[in-house]
């Protein structure tokens, strides 16, 4: 049995100007800048030429085009308001750069060797499809036999291990040595093939090869005294292993090679007389000048009964409300970062003071969100992909933000200071005989941190720190 009913329901939709708004927070400065760039060039009635004044040779008799602010697009309209906003394309505009992948360079010079070889045209092929098959780090990954089908299947030629291995020992041949190897053992022995047989390389072949694992986990006693070696002759070996290059793929010049992004501080912070003065080095907001042609069309539309015509006035009523939209998005944009990163500089003024990260205050989302009144998730979109120009260095916003433990005294301690007191020990102790977790609890304890044996393990792992058997040396 069918059954029909009528249901009442609340729902909140975004305007287009809270949704350009919450947009523009997101991104950093650099991409607000082509953001403004793509809308004037997207909107035909928008014109952001400044007008020549007469001082300068300029005309008054040429029509002069008209502030956003002056149009009035509440006038009687033939289109529906929900027609009036065109939303057809995809999340985000992203700007488009003309980049070269270093894959493809890094191919490119493979292959440049490969044809010194004297090869057949199937064999070059081969090799050829093995090239493109390696990382950018220059190993490969693919097991040989997959390779052998793919081959196949892309090519049309038929091989076989045997036959592919072959090539591949060619390729591993080229420069940089340790090109095309399959395991970090295989890529450091290439490049020791390719040495003087002199003790120490002769020994760092012996080590790699009978006692990889056992080197990988720093066991360098069981390898002295598995190899014969005396500790003299263990430390040589060792120097000439730790000098090889693991990733021979990025030795390769890429002239193509995108250049890293430059980071544009959205923030600058100084410190004068004592007092924190805060500006933010935006561009200006360009006041937007609507064309003449298209004002006058809109002001000669209303009342107007034309169809043409009031199809055209609606096309430019759509294009300033826009416009409108746009700029108002982008002061709203400018306040809202604005009083965000006030109430961070309040929160950790000591910090922001000397730079002295002893005196950074544990700081969540959710603190700067009850001092500004704003939800978490805008205080999270202004932090995102922001930095702050400060006078002891530059910043990402994320870095202020760090959870809290208590000390001895109760007082409340950032985990960046335990973080970066962690670092200090692991600094200074002796490589002989390095610090283990508990040791550094119990180093820390003394300090005055109370902190649990995983608590100093995460912390290390977040550090990038090896674990205390890692670390040793001889």
């Amino acid at each position: 049995m069918i059954k029909q009913g009528l249901e009442l329901k609340q729902t909140q939709k975004l305007s287009p100007l809270q949704l350009q708004t919450i947009k523009l927070i997101e991104v950093p400065v650099q991409e607000l800048r082509q953001r403004v760039k793509t809308m004037l060039e997207e909107n035909p009635v928008l014109d952001d030429d400044h007008p020549m004044d007469s001082a300068s040779g300029g005309d008054d008799d040429q029509p002069k085009d008209i502030s956003i602010d002056e149009i009035d697009t509440d006038a009687e309209d033939p289109t529906p308001s929900y027609n009036l906003w065109v939303n057809n394309h995809g999340k985000d505009p992203i700007p488009e750069y003309n980049t070269f992948s270093v894959k493809e360079s890094f191919s490119q010079t493979l292959e440049e060797q490969l044809g010194f070889r004297n090869l057949s045209s199937r064999r070059y092929d081969i090799g050829r499809f093995i090239i493109g098959s390696l990382d950018d780090a220059g190993y490969l990954r693919r097991d040989v036999a997959s390779l052998v089908d793919d081959i196949a299947f892309r090519t049309g030629i038929e091989t076989d291990e045997e036959e592919v291995v072959d090539i591949l020992k060619i390729i591993q041949t080229f420069d940089p040595a340790g090109i095309g190897a399959r395991d970090l053992r295989e890529c450091l022995l290439l490049q020791l093939d390719r040495m003087a047989p002199e003790p120490d390389v002769l020994n760092a072949k012996t080590i790699l090869g009978g006692y990889f694992d056992d080197f990988a986990n720093k066991h360098f006693t069981r390898i002295m005294n598995r190899a014969g070696l005396s500790e003299e002759e263990m430390k040589s070996a060792v120097a000439r292993i730790i000098r090889l290059n693991p990733s021979p793929g990025g030795q390769i010049e890429d002239s193509y090679k995108e250049q890293a992004q430059q980071i544009i501080p959205d923030f600058v912070l100084d410190l004068e007389d004592g007092q924190l003065k805060l500006t933010m080095p935006r561009f200006n907001i360009p006041e937007l000048k609507i064309k003449k042609k298209y004002s006058d069309l809109l002001a000669d539309s209303k009342g107007s009964t034309d169809p043409s015509r009031r199809e055209a006035a609606a096309f430019v009523k759509q294009k300033i409300d826009s416009a409108k939209w746009f700029v108002e998005a982008l002061k709203q944009r400018f306040n809202t970062l604005e009083t965000t990163m006030n109430a961070i500089i309040d929160y950790q003024r000591d910090y922001f003071i000397d730079g002295d990260e002893s005196n950074l205050k544990p700081m969540v989302l959710k603190d700067i969100a009850e001092i500004t009144g704003y939800d978490i998730s805008t205080i999270s979109r202004v932090v995102n992909s922001k930095y702050i120009e400060t006078h002891f260095g530059i910043y990402p916003l994320k870095y202020f933000f760090s959870e809290g433990l208590e000390n001895a005294e109760g007082d409340e301690v950032s985990t960046r200071e335990l973080k970066k007191y962690i670092t200090e020990l692991v600094e200074a102790e002796d490589k002989r005989r390095p610090l283990t977790d508990d040791q550094l609890v119990e180093k820390m304890s003394e300090k005055g941190y109370k902190v649990a044996r995983r608590t100093v393990a995460k912390y290390r792992d977040q550090l990038g720190i090896p674990k205390a058997r890692l670390r040793k040396e001889l």
